[in-house]
């Protein structure tokens, strides 16, 4: 993908250039965007930012020794009298672009047969991926895993710094995957990662969009903004001849399938109206048979075949994720028969993860942190028929601020007792935080508060009666809290066992 604006000689010399540094990179050429990690001989890439400019590092860059940089075709000015004749400049209309097409050329991943499932959406994403892993793993596949927990396969595992690396690092890790013998790598593929083009010099096998609600915004500025972000998996990064699996309930997913020519539909329920958005396209259906505190059964349907799943996983929503797992796997080459090992499949850490204990507490911890994610967690457990629900959570400092009251209002209007807290302050006071979530919890039958996550989630346990569930939402399978720029360890499963220990012992 050569993107070199500027006068016709410019742009053929930018083009020649750059496929000579496509060469070097496919003979083992280093590519960087820290200038301090920069050796003799390797190759800088000026990357655009948020806060700084990769320009800015190119001095830095050419002292330790980088003999080719690419900057940003609209810097030509400015960098070149700083490269002069120290190295070898080329001037790319977007450097993020060039990195993938870099890094692709460097690790050779055209040339790895190893397939590729890319996931995006607000919510499911996590789970949709374990579904996936644990369905082709089952049918005998090597899969690694590039998510928001961890980035694994077979024999490896480290912890996730950002559900979707940097686009060098993605290439690394995949070229490791094949040295590994790993068939296929399944990645969540978040709306910051497609916006900053973190995946490029990718193709993906197969695409699966989950949903779209409020999230991101701090970053995106609007829904449209966020959709469009999204939607550049299903526009730019497809294998040819492949399409999207799009969710046929979500009006943007309705958006997405009319876009894609090869686009299959999945969802619950009728049909009908995504055929008249977005054409008569593939199909996967599905119907609950049963959905109680103990799982679910669904019935699918596709391409004139039906059959059976029993899961013990709960929640409309949770079909949903099972309903875009199977179709993923369809394409990738599984059968419908296949599907029956979605039974052995027990869920994911910190998604309506139960607390274990000796006291009957039923205790969940869950990692919903939008207002959409939420209401789902709630309906779920309030669908088991409890007495009560306790919702513990708070919000994030230091992002979107016009979903806090929306997130007071989801817990207002479906917990029996709010108890309001911190998530990951920043560097936000946390009592302004909590400060903006009031109003939305302004209709709430009984509200505790506590800035301190520990205490809250001890008041939530000690509230608690018998037959009340408590759900503590918004971290998860994370292991920290985030207090200024300090990163402590928390964990809310290790915190609500505490909670138990104190009360109880």
């Amino acid at each position: 993908m050569f993107l070199f604006s500027g006068s016709p000689s410019e742009k053929k010399v930018g083009v020649m250039q750059f496929e000579t540094l496509l060469k070097k990179a496919g003979k083992g050429m280093v590519v960087r965007t820290d200038s301090r990690k920069v050796q003799p001989g390797d190759c800088f890439v000026a990357m655009p930012g948020t806060s700084v400019r990769g320009i800015d590092f190119i001095p830095a860059a050419l002292d330790n020794g980088a003999k080719y940089v690419v900057a940003p075709a609209p810097a030509r000015d400015l960098v070149a009298p700083v490269v002069e004749k120290r190295a070898l400049a080329v001037y790319h209309d977007n450097p993020a672009v060039a990195l993938g097409e870099l890094a692709r050329a460097h690790f050779r991943l055209p040339d790895r047969g190893l397939k590729l499932v890319g996931i995006t959406g607000t919510n499911g994403k996590t789970t949709t991926s374990y579904i996936i892993e644990h369905l082709l793993a089952s049918a005998g596949l090597k899969v690694g895993v590039l998510g928001t927990v961890s980035y694994r396969w077979p024999g490896f595992t480290m912890n996730a710094s950002l559900t979707t690396p940097d686009c060098w690092m993605i290439h690394e890790l995949l070229f490791n995957m094949k040295k590994a013998d790993v068939d296929v790598a399944i990645m969540e593929v978040s709306s910051h990662a497609l916006e900053q083009d973190r995946v490029a010099g990718l193709d993906f096998d197969a695409a699966v969009f989950t949903n779209l609600t409020q999230d991101h915004l701090d970053y995106h500025g609007d829904m449209e903004t966020y959709f469009s972000a999204k939607s550049r998996l299903f526009r730019n990064y497809l294998s040819e001849g492949r399409g999207g699996i799009l969710n046929y309930n979500d009006p943007y997913g309705r958006r997405l399938l009319a876009m894609c020519p090869e686009g299959i539909g999945y969802g619950l329920g009728d049909t009908t109206l995504a055929r008249q958005e977005a054409g008569d396209k593939p199909m996967l259906q599905g119907r609950i048979l049963s959905l109680t505190g103990k799982g679910a059964e669904v019935e699918t349907a596709y391409k004139g075949k039906t059959w059976k799943v029993e899961s013990p996983l709960i929640g409309d929503f949770n079909v949903m994720n099972l309903l875009a797992a199977q179709a993923a796997c369809l394409q990738l080459g599984l059968s419908c028969k296949d599907m029956r090992a979605i039974k052995s499949f027990s869920g994911v850490a910190g998604r309506l993860e139960r607390v274990p204990n000796e006291h009957n507490l039923d205790i969940f911890v869950d990692y919903s942190h939008t207002p959409d994610s939420l209401i789902k967690a709630q309906s779920t457990i309030k669908a088991l028929d409890f007495k009560r629900l306790i919702t513990v959570f708070g919000c994030g400092g230091d992002r979107d601020r016009t979903k806090r009251p929306l997130m007071g209002k989801a817990v207002a209007d479906l917990a029996d007792v709010a108890v309001l807290t911190s998530d990951n302050p920043r560097t936000e006071d946390p009592l302004a935080i909590m400060d903006e979530v009031r109003p939305g919890l302004a209709k709430a039958k009984k509200v505790l508060e506590d800035p301190d996550r520990q205490t809250a989630i001890t008041l939530a346990v000690k509230e608690m009666q018998p037959g009340d569930a408590l759900l503590i939402a918004g971290k998860g399978h994370e292991d920290y809290q985030i207090i200024g720029t300090e990163k402590r360890h928390f964990n809310d499963c290790e915190a609500a066992a505490k909670a138990i220990e104190e009360l109880y012992s």
